[in-house]
């Protein structure tokens, strides 16, 4: 169960950037940076927090053959939530995980960020 766990919380990022309150934006953008990760997404999920308002936030979150990516935006308050998890069983696969946090990051432009770092080991 070896692996990395990343962790991000943006502030100050521009509601009106399409992924913030799109669900199909928000699947586009997770799909791409999975992909230019060289991570394999198997299935996903992508939920509007509030089905009455298409202003509201947007959870999603996409299953990778090595763990998964989740995305929680709130446009109301400028944040974005992320979380990136990878198994290095078969390999070590924890450059991808960052270059994935890197590019979810860079596309929401924000104002500030407060990463968490987490190795994962077999007890």
């Amino acid at each position: 169960m070896e692996g990395l766990h990343l962790t991000a919380d943006l502030r100050g990022v521009d509601a009106a950037l399409p992924p913030m309150r799109d669900v199909d934006a928000l699947a586009t953008l997770c799909r791409g940076a999975v992909a230019e990760a060289g991570l394999t997404g198997v299935a996903e999920l992508f939920h509007r927090f509030s089905s009455d308002d298409p202003q509201s936030g947007i959870t999603g979150v996409v299953l990778l053959a090595e763990s998964h990516v989740a995305v929680h935006t709130w446009p109301e308050l400028g944040g974005v939530t992320l979380d990136v998890y990878v198994c290095n069983y078969g390999a070590d696969n924890s450059a991808k995980a960052e270059a994935l946090m890197t590019a979810l990051v860079a596309a929401f432009a924000p104002a500030s960020v407060a990463r968490q770092s987490l190795s994962r080991a077999a007890a």
